[in-house]
């Protein structure tokens, strides 16, 4: 019997269909890669060999963490917008993600959709923001900065990259307080943070995992926090909200995403093992060594602080004229 067009387009539809859920349902065959892109030796990389590990005991697959930098993180966010939707290749990345590309003005080519152009998975953890200084500077609070900065000396502050959360809220504080603090941007926390320990730059905003140990030798000084409220793990450190900037609020963190068209069942899997990963002692434990507060939640939740960072910063972006040098 000669079938229809309809009919041959029904069935097609059909095999398509199955396809995809014994894909979702056999998930996974492989090993999966997950795409930090920043170098090691930071939170993100750190956090993501954590969840890459639990991942890999209960997908019963390796988990491989690549490491691809650059361009503010826009490199490896790029290269997994473009991988196949398979499950296989996954971003975990901080919120440098969102507001990057804004910041960088890279060509289409070169950049990726913030909004529309991956499958959110889950919304891991948030971290606080230190504005940390080397004592050499000679300065204890964030008056005392500012002050100095007023006299014209010239001071730089260090950031993970240009576009990040660290650089919005430096930027912020150097119009509200009518100072310039100049920017030098890093691959990533770790070089920045080893630069202000060295005291090559007085000031640097970073997160907490990479500046513990030295906040703690008094090697570096925490001035504040760019967070819109303290930090339990910091409950003694005030925000720059309460020492007057009071609209200065730009806060970290960090999620798993998949290429845009990742099967809905695949989505689910990750962020079903991802949710009880968060709940495990150990993970909760280590998350809080490198400043970390697990989160968790569907998927749609991390859709939405991408979205709600992407409105507000952005327009902070644009007002404040924050580009890359």
């Amino acid at each position: 019997m000669k079938l229809s067009r309809r009919h041959t387009l029904i069935a097609a539809a059909a095999c398509v269909l199955t396809m995809g859920l014994a894909q979702a349902q056999s998930y996974p065959v492989k090993a999966i890669t997950v795409v930090v892109s920043y170098p090691p030796g930071g939170d993100s990389d750190a956090i993501a060999r954590l969840f890459s590990e639990k991942l890999s005991t209960r997908l019963k697959q390796p988990v491989v963490v690549e490491n691809k930098p650059g361009a503010g993180g826009t490199v490896g966010n790029s290269f997994v917008g473009r991988a196949a939707p398979d499950g296989y290749t996954l971003l975990f990345t901080p919120n440098p993600f969102t507001t990057a590309p804004m910041v960088m003005k890279l060509p289409a080519a070169s950049s990726y959709d913030v909004l529309n152009g991956f499958a959110p998975v889950i919304h891991t953890a948030d971290q606080s923001v230190l504005l940390v200084t080397n004592p050499s500077a000679g300065v204890k609070t964030v008056a005392e900065m500012v002050a100095l900065a007023k006299t014209g000396k010239p001071l730089s502050y260090g950031s993970p990259g240009a576009g990040s959360p660290m650089h919005i809220g430096a930027e912020w504080l150097n119009h509200s307080a009518g100072i310039k603090v100049q920017h030098v941007p890093y691959r990533g926390v770790g070089p920045a943070v080893f630069d202000v320990v060295a005291g090559h730059i007085p000031f640097a905003y970073v997160t907490l995992g990479p500046v513990a140990q030295y906040i703690n030798t008094g090697k570096l000084v925490v001035l504040a926090l760019t967070d819109p409220k303290r930090s339990p793990l910091l409950p003694n450190v005030p925000t720059l909200s309460e020492l007057g900037y009071k609209d200065i609020a730009a806060g970290a963190w960090n999620g798993f995403f998949a290429p845009k068209g990742t099967p809905p069942d695949i989505i689910r899997t990750l962020n079903g093992h991802l949710n009880e990963i968060l709940k495990m002692p150990d993970v909760v434990e280590k998350m809080a060594a490198v400043g970390a507060v697990p989160v968790g939640g569907p998927p749609a939740d991390l859709a939405k602080i991408n979205a709600a960072d992407f409105q507000r910063l952005g327009k902070v972006i644009q007002e404040l004229g924050i580009v890359a040098e």
